[in-house]
């Protein structure tokens, strides 16, 4: 996740420092969050609710019993994690799905109602549930056709209004008599939106949520958007009582400050986060996991979560097998290859890890991974089983099939062949040690 780098970048510096003093002052306190303000700010954040949040850690921070501890830094680390935390929301909060399980999204033209809806029925597919997607964007005649495709491309049933039709109230009554013959058991309902709030589209939108008597009222807002956004989600929330937030495109905004201060604004959880283009890249908003990959402590629970969706068991022990006999081909290469792939671009995987955050200019070259899979996408299935048959005519070939140089072609069979040398000898080292005698057991 791109979203909170810039922030992420200089947190984690200005934290790294405090931790390398042995004992602390109020001097260092006051230095190291003067520095986080004007990172908050930089990053986008409201300047009240950065003011606000800075008093509160301060007010902490300086405690007696903080300044003398053993690791006084280390300390202050925690309370400004626990603080983070608390500024995204605290404890995760789950839809409320109580019969007759309606969720209503709005938001501002642009914003990812439309696509956050089919994703949101996604998610909700696939924790067993019967979404149905239901059409009321009446402005904008591209968003029936867009759910429709959506909804199609999904699995979910949806429901278009009649062609001409303008009163958004009679389509939602409609709705309703379509969805009890349809057997779903959660209803989402994709609105109109403008380029700014107005009257008009407020009015439409309370006759709307009147009619309908939505469980859930969530605003779908561009993360990207910066303070605009915390505008738009006060001004949603007093004209429609928000229950939650869903926050779009948070994979490519690098300072992601609006995402801090809507939650506080509002008063309202964020409930999902849209990470990525792909239908699947839509999660639940964990606060405390958030908070700690921000902070370079990684995020190891959704990491093994997402692995656990992704990978297909048999196959990674089958995987794993092969590199320990050395007989890894490089249709296992592909293999494994295609299975990380699944689990999303690898510096968001990469970022889950702890301490991945504190490295400076770390990048994943997406451009070359997709070099080198063309590169043995190119290999007939005997050449990757026995790469060693790859002469320097078939080379050529590959090069030319894959797009690329044969230095490349050349360069990925070396360190290939490196790597199965490594795998061999790391058999062959556990053979050796299996021979030796555990400590303690000779004599019997």
């Amino acid at each position: 996740m791109i979203v909170f780098s810039q922030l992420a970048d200089k947190l984690q510096d200005i934290f790294k420092d405090l931790r390398g003093h042995g004992t602390i002052s109020e001097t260092n306190v006051n230095d190291a969050l003067r520095l986080v303000r004007l990172a908050l700010l930089e990053a986008d954040v409201h300047f009240q609710v950065a003011k606000d949040f800075i008093a509160k850690v301060k007010n902490k921070a300086l405690g007696q019993e903080v300044l003398r501890s053993i690791t006084p830094g280390q300390q202050i680390v925690k309370i400004f994690h626990d603080e983070l935390t608390q500024l995204l929301g605290g404890e995760i909060e789950p839809l409320n799905l109580n019969k007759p399980a309606r969720i209503m999204l709005v938001g501002l033209h642009g914003s990812g109602k439309t696509t956050s809806a089919a994703k949101l029925a996604f998610y909700l597919k696939k924790q067993g549930k019967s979404p149905l997607l239901v059409a009321c964007d009446l402005q904008r005649p591209a968003a029936i056709d867009q759910l429709a495709q959506l909804a199609d491309k999904v699995g979910v049933p949806v429901f278009r209004p009649e062609a001409g039709q303008q009163d958004v109230v009679k389509v939602g009554l409609e709705a309703l008599g379509w969805a009890q013959t349809q057997g779903g058991n959660v209803q989402i309902f994709d609105t109109a939106g403008r380029l700014e709030i107005d009257g008009t589209l407020v009015e439409e939108l309370k006759r709307l949520r009147d009619a309908l008597q939505p469980q859930e009222i969530l605003l779908v807002c561009d993360a990207a958007t910066g303070q605009q956004a915390v505008n738009v989600a006060r001004h949603f929330h007093e004209a429609l009582g928000l229950t939650g937030l869903i926050l779009t495109k948070l994979d490519g905004d690098a300072r992601g400050g609006a995402a801090l201060s809507m939650r506080e604004v509002t008063q309202r959880p964020i409930k999902f986060a849209g990470v990525g283009e792909r239908i699947d890249q839509f999660e639940p908003f964990y606060p405390e996991r958030l908070a700690g990959r921000i902070l370079g402590m990684g995020d190891v629970v959704s990491l093994v979560e997402r692995a656990a969706e992704s990978i297909d068991e048999e196959e990674a022990a089958r995987l794993e097998k092969k590199m320990r006999t050395a007989s890894f081909d490089f249709n296992d290469f592909l293999a494994q290859f295609k299975m990380l792939r699944r689990m999303g671009p690898l510096e968001n995987i990469l970022g889950m890890l702890p301490g991945m955050g504190n490295m400076k200019g770390f990048s994943v070259d997406e451009k070359q991974l997709r070099r080198i899979e063309a590169i043995v996408l190119s290999m007939t299935p005997g050449e990757r089983k026995s790469p060693d048959i790859l002469n320097a005519r078939r080379r050529q070939r590959i090069a030319r099939g894959s797009g690329t140089s044969v230095t490349e072609v050349n360069t990925l069979l070396q360190r290939f062949s490196q790597m199965r040398k490594l795998m061999k000898n790391a058999g062959q080292m556990k053979k050796m040690l299996a021979r030796v005698p555990r400590a303690g057991a000779g004599g019997r």
